[in-house]
C-alpha cells in the first residue's frame, strides 16, 4: 500500500458509521465528544454552521466538509441563533428522530461520517491535525471528491440492496479524497505541522513512502537518507524535526503498529508476524512488542477484539426531522 492508505487501514478499527440527516425549519444538533473518533460533516443541501465548545464558528455551504480528527464535541445548526438541540452520538439515532429513507422537501441535507481509531496508537498524521478542519467545496479542483459525496448521499438515501458493501467503500473513498486535498497544496496553506508536512516534503516524504512500502526491510538511517537524497546527519535531523521521532524510532513504532493489527485480525503464527514486520526472530519481536505495548504479543492477541467486518453491523441511518 501507499503510505496514506497504509496508515488509515491499520489505524482504523471496526466498521465506519454514516448517517444522512434531512431537515427542514430551525434545527440544531449537539455532537458529543468521542475520544477515539474521526468525524466528518458533509453539507449536501442548504447551509449550516458548526460551533465548537470554544466558540469558533464554521459556515458550511453545499459541498463543504468539516473534519473533526479528534472527535471533539461541537454543535451543528441551521443558524447560530437556533437554540441547542439534542445530544447525539454516532451509532445512535437522535432522540425523537423519525427514521426514513429520504425527505425530498428537506431544505437541509447533511451527512455525518465517523471512524473509530485504534485507542492505543495515535499516528502523527492524526495527532498533528487541529481539532477542526474546514474544507470549502471546490468541484472544479476536486471533482473526485464531489462525485464520491454525491454517490454516498444517493446510496444512503436509497437504502438499496448491497449497501452494506457499497457504503463503507464510499466512506473510504470520501475520506481518502479529503485527506488528499488536505495533504496536497493545502498542507502549507492550512499551516499543518509534523507528519502532514513531512509527507509533502521532497526529502522526508519519499523516506516515509519507502518505510511503508517495505517495513520489513532492514533500513538504516544512511539507507533512508539515500532515499531522501540527503546525508545521514542532515536526513536524521530533518526527519526528526518534521515527524517528531527519529527515523528508526518511527520505523519501530510503525512495525509494531502493524504487528498489533495482524495479531488482532489474523491467526498467523508469531514467527510469521515477526518476519512480516522486520524482526529476525520471534524472541526479538516479542521483546520489542512487550516494551512498546506493555504485554506479550500472545496475551495481546487473546485480549484484542478482532476487527471482523461481519462481527458488528454497519451503522447507517437516514434521518428526517
Amino acid at each position: 500500500m501507499d503510505v496514506l492508505s497504509d496508515v488509515m487501514t491499520v489505524l482504523r478499527t471496526g466498521r465506519p458509521f454514516a448517517a444522512r440527516f434531512a431537515k427542514s425549519g430551525p434545527w440544531s444538533d449537539h455532537r458529543i465528544g468521542r475520544p477515539n473518533g474521526f468525524g466528518v460533516q458533509l453539507m449536501v443541501r442548504g447551509t449550516a454552521v458548526a460551533v465548537t465548545e470554544g466558540g469558533e464558528t464554521f459556515k458550511l455551504g453545499p459541498g463543504d466538509a468539516l473534519l473533526v480528527p479528534h472527535g471533539a464535541p461541537h454543535l451543528v445548526a441551521d443558524s447560530p441563533d437556533t437554540p441547542p438541540g439534542p445530544r447525539c452520538e454516532p451509532g445512535h439515532a437522535f432522540p425523537g428522530a423519525v427514521l426514513r429513507s429520504d425527505d425530498p422537501d428537506a431544505t437541509h441535507v447533511i451527512l455525518c461520517l465517523a471512524y473509530e481509531l485504534a485507542p492505543n496508537r495515535t499516528h502523527p498524521l492524526i495527532g498533528t491535525l487541529p481539532d477542526f478542519v474546514h474544507l470549502p467545496a471546490d468541484p472544479g479542483e476536486r471533482p473526485g471528491l464531489a462525485n464520491a459525496i454525491a454517490m454516498l448521499d444517493g446510496e444512503l438515501a436509497s437504502e438499496q440492496r448491497g449497501g452494506d458493501t457499497l457504503v463503507p467503500a464510499l466512506l473510504d473513498a470520501v475520506l481518502m479524497y479529503l485527506l488528499r486535498a488536505l495533504l496536497g497544496p493545502r498542507t502549507v496553506e492550512c499551516r499543518f505541522a509534523g507528519w502532514a508536512t513531512a509527507l509533502a516534503d521532497k526529502a522526508v516524504g519519499p523516506a516515509l513512502e519507502a518505510i511503508h512500502a517495505a517495513p520489513a526491510r532492514q533500513w538504516t538511517v544512511a539507507s533512508l537518507g539515500e532515499v531522501a537524497g540527503l546525508s545521514r546527519s542532515a536526513f536524521s535531523r530533518r526527519f526528526t524535526e518534521m515527524v517528531g521521532q527519529p527515523p528508526l524510532a518511527y520505523l519501530t513504532s510503525w512495525r509494531l503498529t502493524m504487528a498489533a493489527r495482524l495479531l488482532a485480525d489474523t491467526e498467523a503464527p508469531l514467527a510469521s508476524i515477526a518476519r512480516q514486520v522486520g524482526y529476525g526472530s520471534e524472541f526479538a519481536f516479542a521483546a520489542a512488542f512487550k516494551r512498546d505495548f506493555g504485554t506479550p504479543p500472545g496475551q495481546f492477541r487473546k485480549q484484542a477484539p478482532a476487527c471482523d467486518p461481519a462481527a458488528e453491523p454497519f451503522g447507517r441511518e437516514a434521518v428526517a426531522v
